[in-house]
């Protein structure tokens, strides 16, 4: 916290200056919760050049009498990197989960001596290692882009991200929830496959390249899967998808196509129909973009609207979040061409409504009530078997809720994966929020306003 007046107060948090005010009487009890947990440590955030420092510091401490309402809500659980113990947590679980085979044992030491240690722990806000790894796979469509996070002998949790996005973009946030983390890296070892030319650092593809459809795309999952298996590096048997919206749909197609390698579909704001006229308008003045101006100005505008609600976009009066400023920055890393071979074969989708029926996979499905693809969610839902799928609706949320809102699936997922016997572990969980975590805490006690949250209320419909 800089040194001043209270008008000029400021708090620097996930790399950004958060001005503070001395309005005390308006915080709210739900804050004064929030600030105590957070304040208990005495924790604050050092901003650096290449990496978020982590330090316990005594004048956080005694700034705390001047946070307001404006710093709460900007430490919601969202942004994962205000306490340092579930920052502790996330690098515990890298380290116990052995996420990579043969991994290095001093590497594995010194990671387990930085959770142990109270020195200050750097952080790089835009990518925490924890032992993932990158590798390539040819396939017929060229090659593709896969990142291997966790045991290879744990069941495969495939995702697949929207359009112009990859892993880092599309599922940092679900997965920067320690919650999360500890539910799906205890259960699965992931695989974050990105489309063709999206990845990290990918070069523009060849114009020479022949297009390819979604029916190559969905091909290529299993290309790569095979790939993979060559390699040792992948569990044979079916496999859980995560998609997003144009990823939603690939899965959803992949699942059609080889219904037994799938065990399950968690689906966020997904397609299932051919494009209407609105969306079809919509690609056709995306892909002109794309061909003459490349990644301008005018179409990231149009991809955050397609992403993110307006209420975390920003306006005149109140600025971008984190979010889609870090959403922002890597969508300039996309050559323009490699997105429009994506969106072109998106556009040219089947309808794959008379395949939804013949699903026996469980399928969950997110939307946010502000997405654009609301509308497809629901009719998706009403296709498939109610014995077999359920629908939650979370509201004031754009269309990726892995980024925006990815709290709001962990209880749900929870229940999704009871089905499969599949848990979070007790020994990582030290929330009272999960449905799984046996607990002596009396009733009254596990509201949300006695815990400290502001959990946005979410509706569900749910036939399992």
């Amino acid at each position: 916290a800089n040194k001043g007046g209270n008008n000029k107060e400021k708090v620097v948090v996930q790399g950004r200056s958060v001005p503070l005010n001395s309005r005390r009487n308006e915080v709210s009890e739900e804050d004064k919760v929030a600030k105590e947990s957070i304040y208990r440590e005495g924790l604050v955030l050092n901003e650096a050049t290449s990496s978020t420092n982590l330090r316990h510091d005594d004048r956080a401490i005694r700034q705390s009498k001047h946070l307001d309402d404006e710093y709460a809500k900007c430490c919601r659980p969202r942004e994962p990197f205000v306490l340092l113990k579930r920052c502790r947590l996330l690098v515990a679980v890298a380290v116990d989960m052995n996420l990579t085979k043969g991994q290095d044992f001093n590497q594995k030491e010194r990671a387990t001596a930085m959770v142990e240690s109270n020195d200050s722990i750097p952080l790089d806000a835009e990518k925490i290692y924890l032992g993932g790894k990158e590798h390539h796979v040819r396939t017929r469509c060229g090659s593709v882009s896969v990142i291997v996070y966790g045991d290879q002998d744990k069941p495969a949790l495939i995702t697949y991200p929207d359009l112009a996005l990859n892993y880092m973009s599309c599922f940092q946030g679900l997965f920067f929830c320690p919650e999360a983390a500890s539910l799906l890296l205890h259960n699965f070892c992931i695989y974050h496959i990105s489309p063709p030319g999206h990845e990290l650092g990918a070069a523009q593809i060849c114009p020479s390249t022949s297009p390819y459809s979604a029916d190559d795309l969905a091909d290529q999952i299993l290309e790569s899967k095979r790939g993979l298996i060559l390699e040792n590096l992948f569990r044979l048997g079916a496999v859980m998808c995560m998609g997003v919206t144009a990823g939603a749909y690939i899965l959803t197609l992949f699942a059609i196509k080889y219904r037994e390698r799938v065990l399950g579909l968690i689906l966020v704001s997904p397609l299932c129909r051919a494009p209407s006229w609105t969306e079809w308008f919509y690609n056709k003045v995306m892909s002109n973009l794309l061909y003459f101006y490349g990644m301008c100005g005018l179409l990231k505008e149009i991809l955050l609207q397609r992403y993110f609600s307006k209420e975390v976009r920003g306006n005149a009066e109140v600025p971008e979040s984190d979010i889609v400023q870090a959403c922002r920055r890597l969508l300039d890393e996309r050559y323009g061409s490699n997105v429009m071979r994506f969106l072109q074969a998106i556009n040219r989708r089947p309808d794959l409504t008379s395949g939804l029926k013949r699903l026996r996979c469980r399928t969950l499905i997110f939307v946010g009530d502000s997405s654009p693809f609301h509308s497809e969610a629901l009719y998706m839902t009403s296709k498939l078997d109610r014995r077999f799928s359920a629908l939650v609706e979370v509201q004031a949320c754009g269309s990726m809720v892995t980024e925006e809102q990815p709290h709001a699936m962990l209880i749900p997922m929870e229940y999704f994966f009871m089905r499969y016997g599949l848990y979070r572990p007790c020994h990582l969980s030290d929330s009272p929020r999960s449905p799984l975590s046996p607990s002596c805490i009396s009733p009254e006690l596990l509201s949300p306003e006695s815990m400290g949250l502001k959990l946005k209320p979410i509706k569900t419909r749910v036939s399992l």
